[in-house]
């Protein structure tokens, strides 16, 4: 499905300058209907599926228990 320049931008929180800096570069591929830029949305779905996973690994992460130091002698 292709999506406007703005709708990409929203989709992938980028402000829309940088969405077209990166047509422009090469790093976002792109069509050019003769007025405006036409994005095709599925070559994005790597990055939302590692970026789900990125949040899953960090509340995995967040909700670990720091282990007790083995070190620690309890002297009275």
């Amino acid at each position: 499905m292709y999506k406007t320049v703005a709708e990409t931008a929203k989709d992938i929180s980028m402000p829309e300058e940088q969405v077209l800096r990166y047509i422009y570069t090469g790093r976002i591929k792109a069509v050019h209907d003769g007025t405006e830029y036409l994005v095709n949305s599925s070559q994005f779905d790597t990055y939302h599926e590692q970026l789900e996973r990125i949040k899953e690994e960090i509340e995995i992460w967040r909700n670990t228990p720091i282990p007790e130091d083995p070190d620690i002698k309890d002297e009275d």
